[in-house]
């Protein structure tokens, strides 16, 4: 190669590149080298660090480098409302689960999972939390509770559903308490604890401590306004506090008061992940707070410090997108749950929708932004099971559904999952209009609570419906089309913007339009890839939200118009008969670097990924090939599974 070559300038040139981070900071290091090149003149000569990690992590120290897959949402014995319809496994089996044993399932069926899951929180109602192991074991607390001894016997009776009405009315309806004995919530929180602390096996598997706080907003009105509570700290700190329940206040802004006091209390860090917008009527994402004020400045701010993530997807439907909202998105009407609350008694008003989907609501919360100065609804995503059954199991050949009584059969089909409280039938909910769903994946260095916690904090994570579609995510104004091909994409990625969940930087290069980087990989074991796309949301001069989706990688050789979209469907290889698919269609990985064409400045604006599969069999359709069963008519027996990352933000500012 001749030296004045054009290769190898550019050879050169990339070398001096890669190296420049790591001169600037062997600046900083003790000179190794001295010469006198005149009078008075001294020149140090930095030494050279050939090993390129070095700089790359000075430049970045959260560089993230591998994706750790979990459920946030999970349910064990120790919630009332699994442990009384059945559960009897608690959290020991859900983490011997979790990592990957075989387990029996309360219906006595062997499973396991396909791959054990990186980490998990066990997320057990905080209301009467353990009452049904404390029936199991005649817990004498329990019993010296008129109540308490009421459901116990019952229970010992064989009555356990007749005792579980009774909770709902005597406790859920009424939103109290009819025990109200805080040495039984702490005695279970510690075996919670016990649990979490005994299975927690930093860099094989995290496990998290939490609960879920349940509030239903209220009676005249119910809506889902669930959290799930997730402790950063061991239990030393989260045993200094016990679980805060509806009971305490069916109010979020309480909450938010409980984690700041946990926090200055213990020193200790703790967040909450609000989910299932899709059942609360309109009040998962709200411009009025719960006294009927509108929200100011200081929810929008404390929300968006207490709740860094939404469980965008989860067995009681998906919250990416509802077709009402979005009439240009032929892949958003998927696992949408739109009849009505979450206890089926009102039915869902179309001006609801705004307020409890992901992307309408990352677009309301623009809109506060311009009104109040704070965004209260800047959040990443994720998905979790919300299952009852103590085994997070995701995969639609793999689905242990949402209760014992829902665990693979027959007839599980047909179960109820929301039975109408006002008689009407248009509102009751079945199980065959569940999901799988989902998964939680998080961008971090290491899998310890300290890494995955502080990544969820910085949104660097993504859901997906079930299986493990590996995505990234980068914006910024420097990108080149070859970034996202060279070996060193998530480094470029890094340096030159910030990944899935942060804000672009300040734009001071001249260019006209921010630039995305972004790639995907197939789980090898679900279906090939369809294609990438960016979904848009922006909010204009006069506050008036907009929404656009943009293909920006195809499978097959397919094209992409002018308008950014990609007509030519990637075809279906499902026999839903026989549940089977083929991958020969789709591809394994797409790329791309892709530059927003209607970018204006003056206009704040997210962006965030979405990725689909080729088509493959729905647990329905599982389900109909084993049981040689019949689904009713407009069931899915095939789909698309899906990944969405959390968000990049542009603001004018």
């Amino acid at each position: 190669m001749r030296l004045n070559s054009p290769k190898f300038l550019k050879t050169i040139q990339t070398q001096s590149q890669r190296s420049m981070g790591a001169l600037i900071i062997a600046c900083a290091l003790p000179a190794v080298a001295n010469a006198q090149t005149g009078v008075g003149t001294e020149v140090v000569e930095a030494p050279k660090i050939y090993s390129p990690y070095v700089a790359r992590t000075a430049r970045n120290a959260n560089f993230a480098e591998g994706v750790y897959w979990g459920d946030t949402h999970l349910h064990t014995s120790y919630s009332a409302d699994a442990g009384m319809m059945g559960n009897t496994l608690g959290p020991e089996e859900a983490y011997r689960f979790a990592r990957g044993e075989e387990i029996l399932s309360a219906a006595g069926m062997r499973t396991r999972l396909i791959r054990p899951l990186d980490f998990l929180v066990v997320a057990d109602h905080a209301e009467n939390l353990g009452l049904a192991p404390m029936i199991a074991e005649s817990n004498p607390d329990l019993l010296a509770n008129e109540w308490g001894r009421e459901v116990h016997d019952l229970v010992k009776a064989g009555n356990g559903r007749d005792a579980f009405q009774k909770w709902i009315n005597d406790a859920v309806t009424a939103n109290k308490d009819p025990i109200n004995n805080p040495k039984m919530t702490r005695t279970i929180w510690e075996r919670e604890i016990e649990f979490a602390e005994q299975f927690n096996d930093p860099g094989v598997f995290t496990a998290f401590i939490g609960f879920e706080w349940t509030s239903i907003a209220t009676q005249e009105t119910p809506g889902n306004l669930h959290r799930v509570v997730m402790f950063k700290d061991g239990g030393e700190k989260a045993g200094q506090v016990v679980p805060f329940s509806t009971v305490d206040s069916n109010d979020p802004e309480k909450l938010w008061e409980y984690l700041a006091n946990y926090e200055e209390a213990t020193g200790g860090s703790v967040l909450a992940i609000a989910h299932n917008g899709n059942v609360s009527n309109g009040q998962m994402f709200p411009i009025e707070r719960m006294n009927g004020e509108p929200i100011d400045r200081n929810y929008a701010e404390t929300r968006s410090r207490w709740e860094p993530l939404y469980e965008v997807t989860q067995m009681k439907g998906d919250g990416e997108a509802h077709p009402f909202l979005s009439p240009d998105d032929e892949f958003a009407d998927y696992g949408t749950w739109d009849k009505g609350d979450i206890a089926g008694l009102k039915p869902k008003e179309d001006w609801m929708l705004q307020y409890e989907y992901a992307r309408s609501a990352l677009q309301v919360g623009m809109q506060q932004e311009q009104i109040l100065g704070a965004n209260p609804y800047k959040f990443g995503m994720i998905g979790s099971t919300d299952a009852h059954t103590s085994l997070a199991t995701t995969r639609e050949e793999n689905n242990w559904s949402k209760t014992p009584t829902m665990e693979p059969s027959p007839s599980r089909w047909e179960h109820v999952v929301i039975a109408s409280l006002s008689g009407d039938e248009a509102l009751t909910t079945y199980s065959y209009d569940t999901l799988a769903s989902g998964l939680a994946g998080v961008w971090a260095r290491e899998n310890t609570r300290e890494a995955l916690f502080d990544a969820m904090k910085n949104k660097e994570t993504y859901a997906t419906t079930g299986t493990r579609i590996t995505v990234r995510l980068f914006g910024g104004w420097d990108y080149s089309e070859d970034d996202v091909f060279r070996p060193d994409a998530v480094s470029i990625g890094y340096d030159k913007g910030v990944p899935m969940g942060g804000d672009l930087p300040e734009n001071t290069g001249g260019k006209q339009a921010p630039v995305f980087m972004v790639g995907a990989l197939k789980d090898r074991w679900s279906g090939n890839l369809d294609r990438i796309q960016i979904v848009k949301g922006w909010v204009d001069d006069a506050g008036e939200r907009h929404e656009r989706i943009y293909d920006v990688a195809v499978s097959d050789g397919r094209t992409i118009d002018a308008d950014g979209r990609c007509k030519t469907p990637v075809g279906n290889t499902v026999d839903e008969a026989n549940a089977t698919y083929f991958n020969n269609i789709g591809d394994a990985e797409l790329r791309a670097v892709w530059t927003d064409p209607d970018f204006n400045p003056a206009y704040s604006a997210n962006y965030y990924a979405r990725v689909l599969e080729i088509p493959t069999p729905t647990w329905q359709a599982y389900d109909s090939n084993f049981f040689n069963v019949t689904m009713p008519d407009g069931v899915p027996l095939s789909h698309q599974e899906r990944a969405y990352t959390s968000p990049i933000w542009y603001s004018p500012s």
